[in-house]
């Protein structure tokens, strides 16, 4: 069996199209077909159907998407072990991170890896942070920089490398400007502005008002924090951001328990990472040290 076979068939799987797996392997169609149907005889199965314009995935193609995935992951792991063995840090890393984190976090640990590994090519994917946990879980990306989900991922490994407080955050000029001490029942009887409930900065806001039995319904929905924080700012409504983001808002007082998301980075421990990715990992870990440069290990 052979592992072009295998990645064609993966690519037919995850488009639902032979044309556009083609052309995301840069291969012609008639090239495509002869992989799958290659496969097909050495299964002795039939592994697609199609229907219309479409491909749908047959039984036995259904119970070979996990096995074929497993059988490619193992590959790029053994060909990443054994890259590992040279001295030189060098190739592609592939990561992801959020747009948040790569605005406000991540511009001094890039500068610092790329000054010290100049061999190594970056290819970072801009994903929310619940995307980027499933590209590290799929083997798309080696790493990612995100949110760290706060039920915890079980079939992941995670390192904390930053607090990030979530503060009550309005227009200065807005009704809630003037109210001291605000109770949550107060904030909730206001049009608000929060990131959709898909995301962990949305379930965290979610999950307050949840506790205490307030209902909470976003008058406004989008996962940018950014967008947010203009939207806040034009007086459309209050939101919950970051502290690092409330320089041109105005931080509300409130009786509400202190909430915080935790930033981190996740790996999948069973991927044999690169020697690029075990050296980014160091960069970002001392970089994110809170102390004084002057007081942080060398990079």
């Amino acid at each position: 069996m052979r592992f072009e076979d295998l990645e064609a068939f993966l690519a037919v799987s995850d488009s639902g199209s032979f044309s556009a797996a083609a052309q995301a392997l840069h291969i012609t169609q008639p090239a495509m077909t002869r992989r799958i149907q290659q496969l097909e005889s050495r299964l002795d199965a039939r592994l697609f159907d199609r229907v219309g314009k479409r491909v749908h995935l047959t039984n036995a193609g259904q119970l070979l998407v996990p096995r074929a995935r497993e059988m490619l992951t193992g590959l790029a792991d053994a060909r990443r072990a054994i890259g590992n063995l040279e001295a030189q840090i060098g190739g592609t890393l592939k990561l992801a991170t959020s747009h948040h984190i790569g605005l406000h976090r991540l511009a001094p640990v890039l500068k610092k890896f790329a000054r010290r590994y100049p061999d190594v090519q970056l290819d970072i994917r801009f994903e929310d942070s619940e995307a980027a946990h499933d590209l590290v879980r799929h083997g798309d990306s080696e790493l990612a920089v995100v949110t760290l989900n706060p039920a915890g991922e079980p079939d992941l490994s995670t390192t904390s490398l930053w607090e990030d407080e979530l503060c009550f955050v309005c227009a200065v000029d807005h009704p809630l400007s003037g109210k001291p001490a605000l109770d949550l029942t107060e904030l909730a009887a206001y049009p608000v502005i929060l990131p959709g409930l898909g995301t962990y900065t949305g379930r965290i806001v979610a999950e307050l008002f949840e506790s205490a039995a307030i209902p909470l319904a976003a008058t406004l929905s989008t996962n940018y924090l950014e967008t947010i924080s203009m939207l806040v700012g034009t007086g459309l409504g209050w939101s919950v951001l970051p502290r690092s983001m409330t320089s041109e808002l105005l931080v509300l007082n409130t009786r509400a328990p202190a909430i915080g998301r935790t930033l981190g980075c996740v790996t999948n421990p069973q991927r044999t990472l690169s020697s690029a990715a075990n050296a980014f990992i160091e960069v970002l870990v001392r970089t994110s040290d809170p102390r004084p440069e002057s007081q942080r290990p060398p990079v």
